[in-house]
């Protein structure tokens, strides 16, 4: 593959829901430019974007895949991402690399949620953005219902450049250009697929329709240019090519959304795609001529101009972490160029890096290039230190470029391996699939001792299992986290504990009058206190008895679980001169605890979540009864752009998968975010219920 100038670049991300035919698009493109000999699809599993083992075996995209095609002396980079909701991160990646965005829909099905995320995403990062209506030759599809649909739901920017020609048995046949009203119909021919498009006139019954799409598309040419508006008003005719100068700015801006149709599972309509994509996307220094950066040096924001002249600098969006084959880091260039024998420098991690090969990726193959330009998208093995999100740069002028904002884990399973010893191996392989996807999260319990792996969904983690077995050859299982309840006492209580052991020789002798009462502070197990008065204890026993307080508070008397809010006051006393002893005083006071905070109101404390929910305003009713089912507590709804957020507390315990039951209640419309917020009594009933459960758990 030849080295290909800073305007010679188009870094396009396709979007949309899953099975809309995102990977097609893209293998589509391969064969028709001549890349690949072989038209893959998902089903078989031979698809150049879909290589990993687990894609392969489920037959969906899990991860970001590059595609780069040649066409028409522009490269064209596809950045092929899943459609799955729980991988979002790999989403939310790509979109930094990427200039536009190609959002694919479904003609069957219509616009889905997938495209409501995928066009939000857009509108977050002003992404110019092309639609392809995809499947039109399913006999199911209809174009205008879909295109309907998109319009009341995303508004004028809606414009269809194309749309689809059918016979009278309703079969896809063919185009109509709505700019230069011109019909294209498949027939025979010599191509790749066998097929070519030859010219027709639009048929009649169809001028009308044409025409108004027509002057859509040229009020949408003109609101975008003040010179053609200025026309526009005056009754004057745009060109063809003014109505293209003003849709290109359109587009560019975001104001205008080209949709295109086709059937690329038979590849109808990439030839149009791709043509579309080099003719109407600007090259990626136009579309981010720079970007805003922050000067290590100074710690002032400056501007990187996206120029071969200007100094290097790249981000790091993908990571492949490979048991065989070593770490690949995919990156954009945001300025300057990388040369093979550069020395690099990671921001970052403070590392100098030295590289040799650089790579541009296709799927899983590997081509080696000279050079990696601005704004073209590069691959560079065996870096040390570099991952995802990391600036790579040189060490003379170096920068922190803005960092990719990944979603919040809020989904977590406890993690285990099936064979005892492999927890040493767990943990390395469990490294480095983060590496890949930093949207998994690890986090060690110390207090339940479970290790905890938090991702974005229930099929998130099962992709998580399946990796650790086939590519690390580590069999683990999920399971739900223990949740770290307390214990308190409500009342107060005076107790003596006295320890007593004569068995020959030296005795043992310790004797302590406790008080226990709430100390009001639940942050802190204990509070210890001495008021003795006359000796009665000697001050070099006061350690003792609050170590032996401070192991007591480790484990509760109802179930178990640690105390918390506990004063205790050491009153009054006595010892014996010769058989009184640190230990006898800590036992004393163990004495003391067990006898007393059964007589102090002991009750159980359940951790409560502060739980924040973003979702449409339709399923306020349906979140809010659901709160109302798992003891949740409504705090406040406020309007959040289209959306509703809101603010609840509810116990831990009942945030189980939450996510599924969220995601099942809106339509996957809905997020949230987790945290923990505070301890309180939990109810009677569910107290019965932990203490049961907890005395199985101790039995076993």
């Amino acid at each position: 593959m030849k080295t290909y100038g800073t305007g010679e670049v188009r870094n396009i991300v396709i979007l949309g829901h899953s099975g809309c035919g995102k990977t097609t698009v893209t293998e589509s493109a391969l064969f028709f430019s001549g890349a690949t000999k072989r038209f893959g699809n998902t089903a078989d599993g031979n698809t150049v974007s879909d290589y990993d083992p687990e894609e392969i075996k489920r037959k969906v995209s899990i991860q970001t895949s590059i595609i780069p095609v040649e066409w028409k002396d522009t490269k064209i980079n596809f950045i092929d991402t899943p459609g799955y909701f729980d991988f979002v991160g790999e989403v939310k990646s790509s979109i930094a690399a990427a200039d536009a965005a190609l959002i694919v829909v479904s003609g069957k099905a219509g616009p889905e949620v997938g495209t409501e995320k995928a066009w939000d995403y857009c509108e977050e990062t002003n992404l110019p953005r092309f639609i392809l209506v995809n499947q039109m030759d399913d006999e199911n599809a209809d174009f205008n219902r879909t295109l309907g649909q998109m319009r009341k739901k995303f508004g004028k920017a809606i414009a269809p450049f194309q749309i689809p020609l059918r016979d009278d048995d309703g079969k896809f046949i063919g185009f109509i250009n709505c700019i230069e009203r011109y019909a294209r119909i498949i027939t025979a021919g010599d191509s790749p697929n066998g097929k070519v498009l030859a010219d027709a006139a639009v048929p009649e019954i169809m001028e009308g329709e044409v025409e108004s799409l027509r002057n859509m598309l040229i009020e949408a040419a003109a609101e975008a240019d003040d010179e053609l508006l200025e026309k526009f008003f005056n009754d004057e005719p745009l060109t063809d090519e003014e109505i293209y100068r003003g849709l290109n700015e359109g587009i560019k801006s975001g104001q205008v959304a080209p949709v295109l149709c086709g059937a690329v599972n038979l590849h109808y309509g990439t030839k149009v795609l791709m043509d579309t994509i080099v003719r109407y996307l600007p090259a990626s220094n136009i579309c981010r001529p720079s970007v805003e950066c922050e000067d290590v040096k100074t710690g002032e924001i400056i501007e990187r101009k996206c120029e071969s002249a200007e100094p290097f600098s790249a981000l790091v969006f993908k990571t492949i972490a490979d048991p065989y084959i070593g770490r690949l880091n995919i990156f954009r260039v945001m300025s300057g160029k990388l040369t093979k024998d550069m020395t690099i420098y990671n921001v970052q991690k403070d590392t100098v890096e030295k590289i040799s090969k650089i790579y541009v990726c296709r799927g899983k193959e590997q081509i080696e290039v000279d050079c990696i330009n601005a704004g073209d998208i590069g691959a560079l093995s065996k870096l040390t230190n570099t991952s995802t999100n990391d600036t790579l740069c040189t060490k003379d002028a170096p920068v922190i470029l803005p960092q990719i904002e990944f979603p919040a884990s809020v989904h977590s399973m406890a993690i285990s391996p099936k064979t005892k010893g492999d927890e040493d191996k767990i943990s390395a392989a469990l490294t480095k699939l983060k590496e890949e996807d930093p949207t998994i999260k690890t986090v060690v319990n110390a207090e339940t001792k479970q290790s905890l792996v938090y991702g974005i969904g229930e099929q998130h983690l099962d992709i998580l299992l399946s990796k650790l077995k086939n590519k690390y050859k580590i069999e683990a299982e999920l399971s739900e986290p223990i949740i770290p309840y307390r214990e308190m006492i409500k009342g107060k209580a005076e107790v003596r504990g006295k320890y007593k052991k004569q068995s020959g020789g030296h005795g043992q002798y310790g004797d302590v009058l406790m008080v226990f009462e709430p100390s009001g502070d639940l942050t802190k197990p204990y509070v210890f206190e001495e008021k003795i008065f006359g000796g009665s204890v000697p001050k070099q026993y006061f350690p003792a008895v609050e170590k032996g307080i401070q192991e007591c508070v480790q484990a509760g008397i109802l179930a178990g679980y640690p105390v918390v809010g506990l004063k205790a006051t050491l009153m009054d006393g006595s010892y014996h001169p010769v058989d009184s002893s640190e230990m006898a005083f800590k036992m004393a006071t163990s004495v003391a605890f067990k006898d007393g905070i059964p007589q102090a109101k002991p009750t159980i404390l359940e951790p409560i979540a502060h739980v924040e929910v973003l979702a449409p305003e339709k399923y306020m009713g349906d979140i809010m009864g659901d709160f109302n089912k798992r003891r949740g507590r409504i705090l406040k709804m406020d309007p959040m752009g289209k959306n509703m957020n809101i603010v609840a507390e509810v116990p831990l315990a009942s945030m189980y998968k939450y996510c599924t039951d969220l995601r099942s209640m809106t339509q996957s419309r809905g997020e949230y975010t987790c945290e923990f917020e505070r301890y309180e009594e939990a109810p009677m009933d569910v107290q019965q219920v932990v203490i049961e459960k907890r005395k199985k758990e101790l039995e076993k």
